[in-house]
């Protein structure tokens, strides 16, 4: 077993060695990531739509969050992992990794578990959406399909659409019935377009839609990658496919592990976790730049690239960018208009205290989305799902 597997096995108890190898690292075996088991980095992403928020859905409107920064558990026992369902902390995670919001529910993919859970958002009731529990890459219905370590998540209103990092998938899910399909992906690592199961992806961490189009972080790619909904045409939209920090037009930009993504409707805005940086894409046009970040680890907050962050998960409400600074223990706001970065909640250190603002406590915050109301953290060391009034 190498090195590097040995540490992606130890995720849970050493996340920060398995976040500085990955980002050293210029290859990453196929053989080693079917072996994952627990979760790493951060899909998380949010947008606001007519019909369901979350971190990729479509954005006809958007609702500036009006937030006191009450930070309390929605679901799921501090420091305890497990796959229990219940209701609020009685049901337990295992290594919650990103969410995405559809009509007054809150759907979590686990690392972990290898599963899909739903959450009523209003009850706090916890149910078990889609997966077996086991490594697996199986289509099917509800508990029948199987993923590997699913991580970005994002809702159309009709599917859940989810990248399957372990299995270098992008899987749809049909809210209705449960039915799980694969739509973009050979199973294999590469990054090559194409038209679905001929198109490949290398550890498809993030994801987000704008109702017409998927837009997909291909982390160990370098790249944005972008699939047509209808079709299943997978193309490259920005990167060169070599870790950089350029910016340009789509493929004369460059990326460094991309992990997280969210859109506006216009913008697409992309955590670029090994740059430390936020980076903005242009739909229409392509154009990247970067919006905010010193391109170095940090945690000081300022404008634009005189702020730092360190392995940042992202989501957006029209106006702001809220920023999981996962190794910061902290959430972040980004004004988008002018790059005004403050820390909006966590003590800096890890905990799993409540409480408002910077009088909270984090482990690893692993992605945000709202519905619109409030946030929702993917408190990934902590196992639980927290909501931010």
């Amino acid at each position: 077993m190498s090195t590097f597997l040995e540490d992606f096995l130890q995720l849970t108890t050493n996340l920060d060695k398995i976040m500085n190898n990955l980002l050293n690292k210029t290859i990453i075996k196929s053989s080693a990531i079917l072996l994952l088991g627990s979760g790493l980095f951060f899909g998380g992403c949010s947008s606001t739509s007519s019909t369901s928020t979350d971190n990729s859905t479509t954005t006809t409107s958007s609702t500036t969050l009006s937030l006191s920064a009450a930070v309390t558990t929605l679901a799921g026992t501090a420091g305890s992992s497990g796959s229990a369902d219940g209701t609020g902390t009685a049901a337990t995670f295992n290594q919650p990794y990103d969410g995405t919001v559809d009509n007054g529910n809150l759907y979590v993919t686990e690392f972990g578990n290898h599963l899909i859970r739903k959450i009523v958002i209003s009850s706090g009731v916890v149910t078990t959406f889609a997966g077996t529990g086991s490594r697996g890459s199986a289509d099917g219905t509800g508990t029948a399909a199987s993923f590997n370590a699913p991580g970005g998540i994002t809702s159309d209103g009709t599917n859940l659409f989810v990248a399957d990092v372990g299995n270098h998938l992008i899987r749809k899910i049909v809210i209705s019935s449960g039915v799980v399909t694969t739509i973009a992906g050979t199973g294999s690592t590469g990054s090559s377009d194409g038209t679905g199961t001929a198109a490949s992806f290398n550890l498809p961490f993030g994801i987000t839609n704008d109702g017409t189009n998927l837009f997909v972080v291909d982390a160990q790619n370098h790249l944005i990658r972008k699939i047509v909904i209808s079709s299943g045409v997978v193309t490259t939209f920005a990167g060169t496919g070599s870790r950089g920090s350029a910016d340009g037009t789509g493929t004369a930009a460059s990326f460094n592990f991309p992990q997280g993504i969210t859109n506006d409707g216009t913008n697409l805005f992309v955590a670029d976790v090994g740059n430390h940086l936020i980076r903005k894409i242009v739909i229409s046009s392509g154009v990247v730049t970067t919006i905010a970040g010193t391109g170095s680890a940090g945690n000081a907050d300022g404008t634009g690239t005189a702020a730092s962050f360190n392995a940042p998960g992202i989501t957006n409400d029209g106006t702001n960018l809220f920023v999981a600074d996962r190794r910061n223990n902290t959430i972040r706001k980004v004004v988008i208009s002018t790059g005004v970065v403050t820390t909006f909640a966590g003590t800096g250190s890890a905990g799993s205290a409540d409480g408002t603002g910077t009088a909270a406590s984090f482990n690893y915050p692993q992605s945000i989305t709202h519905d619109g109301t409030s946030l929702f953290v993917m408190d990934l060391s902590n196992h639980t799902i927290r909501k931010i009034d």
